[in-house]
């Protein structure tokens, strides 16, 4: 069961546009006209994205009058996001080191 979950937890992070939706939240609420002017994408693709974040408990809403703003569920997400940009990170600078390595011996 824990690894079903958490195979379905990685599918909604699979997503290069629902990561960037997360990231834009993490200063609070964002309205999604907000969202979608900071993230340069259409309202249909945005609004198929925000929903599969929804669905999967990644965000909520709120709404107030007409307007509709998103936040995130769970803050605990920053702490996986930035171990995976940390990791990243890592892996670059692994990769330059051969990169380096490899001009050197040429």
């Amino acid at each position: 069961m824990q690894y079903k979950f958490k195979a379905q937890f990685f599918k909604v992070l699979a997503h290069p546009l629902r990561i960037r939706i997360l990231d834009a939240l993490r200063g609070g609420r964002v309205s999604v006209g907000d969202l979608r002017e900071r993230l340069g994408v259409e309202q249909s693709t945005l609004s198929q994205q925000l929903a599969i974040l929804r669905a999967q408990d990644f965000v909520r809403t709120q709404r107030q009058g007409t307007t509709v703003r998103y936040e995130i569920q769970d803050p605990a997400i920053w702490t996986l996001l930035d171990s995976a940009l940390e990791i990243f990170n890592n892996q670059l600078i692994n990769v330059q080191t051969v990169l380096e390595d490899m001009r050197r011996e040429a």
